[in-house]
């Protein structure tokens, strides 16, 4: 038996594997982040990547909207790309702009140039989620990692891009090359994961953030087959696996075959037709529109309260379990009090 099974299951655990907590779980992503004026104290002087190397400073980040707000899950303070600023790829994440690769990879020589991960490069992350488990107790405690299209997409872009055009133009005029790179970035993220489960992760949440880019045939060709091997590859782990996209509507049910366990759905489709297009044996993730969070409370607490209906009649369509989140990440701007106020309410349904 596992610890994870030993003890009681988490809210989160609980309803991501189909079991009824004894309340609905919620938390945010980019929960731990700027919304929070102790992460913006903390952080003065400090570039996101040195303090995603300080395994102190993660640890602190990590549990800041866990005393805050009374979420029911931590998840791991960290970048998407730094495995690949690990694994020895020359990047910078640009205040404003977001992460920027000095020599963005197009060719197969750049592909075979691309360095792997080792568990070493990445210790500081094992080391600050060891740190965290001493400190959360019954709260879970989520890794995470970048998707391979998503990776793919900002190392060929060379950072952030409105329309991929050079990921699509590399991935239709070479095929082969393209699944040589994802194939390998794949294996830099499944290495990354390891290293956060092997230290107690207790679910893990990949983000396939500009997968919405994709048409549905696109994604069954060119991202869909690189995220089922990272969950095929760590499903002995045990663990809730998350997968979540943004504009990914029209893919929930490609998404749902990929292997994860809870789909996150972003805000522009009700929970109840995410739950028939994922199909039954899934849990959802989901799915306030962050912007609302912008509007006088009794907006607010109305639409938290729309999105807990939609949820309930998403078990009704064959969905397992709800973990209440938005639909997005926080938005920089964000009164966390509001936040504070989202969760007591949650918990109050």
């Amino acid at each position: 038996m596992t610890q994870q099974h030993a003890r009681a299951l988490s809210p989160l655990v609980a309803a991501a594997r189909g079991q009824r907590p004894d309340r609905r779980p919620v938390w945010f992503m980019r929960q731990a982040g700027r919304s929070l004026p102790e992460y913006r104290e903390i952080r003065v002087g400090r570039g996101m990547l040195e303090s995603c190397f300080d395994p102190e400073l993660v640890c602190e980040i990590t549990l800041q909207p866990v005393r805050r707000h009374g979420v029911d899950a931590a998840i791991l303070f960290s970048d998407i790309v730094v495995p690949l600023k690990a694994a020895g790829v020359d990047l910078d994440i640009v205040s404003g702009v977001g992460p920027v690769i000095a020599e963005p990879i197009r060719t197969r020589e750049d592909i075979r140039r691309l360095p792997l991960l080792t568990p070493d490069a990445v210790g500081a992350v094992s080391r600050a989620v060891t740190m965290l488990k001493a400190e959360l107790g019954d709260t879970a405690l989520i890794g995470f990692a970048g998707a391979p299209f998503t990776l793919a997409s900002y190392l060929v872009e060379g950072g952030p891009s409105r329309n991929y055009e050079n990921t699509k133009a590399l991935m239709y005029s070479d095929p082969a090359v393209w699944h040589e790179l994802v194939g390998k970035l794949a294996d830099i993220t499944i290495a990354f994961l390891k290293v956060q489960l092997d230290a107690g992760v207790d679910a893990f949440q990949l983000f396939d953030s500009w997968a919405g880019a994709l048409s549905v045939a696109d994604y069954n060709t060119f991202a869909r087959p690189h995220s089922a091997r990272v969950f095929a590859e760590l499903a002995a782990y045990d663990v809730p696996r998350i997968h979540f996209g943004v504009g990914t509507g029209e893919l929930l049910h490609d998404m749902g075959t990929a292997g994860a366990d809870v789909v996150g759905v972003d805000w522009r489709i009700p929970l109840d037709e995410a739950a028939r297009r994922v199909g039954p044996g899934k849990a959802l993730q989901g799915n306030l529109d962050p912007a609302t969070l912008f509007a006088p409370w009794e907006v607010v607490e109305r639409e938290v309260r729309r999105i807990a209906a939609e949820a309930d009649r998403a078990l009704d369509a064959g969905a397992i379990g709800h973990i209440f989140n938005l639909g997005h990440g926080v938005l920089p701007p964000t009164d966390p009090t509001v936040l504070t106020r989202v969760v007591e309410l949650v918990h109050s349904l």
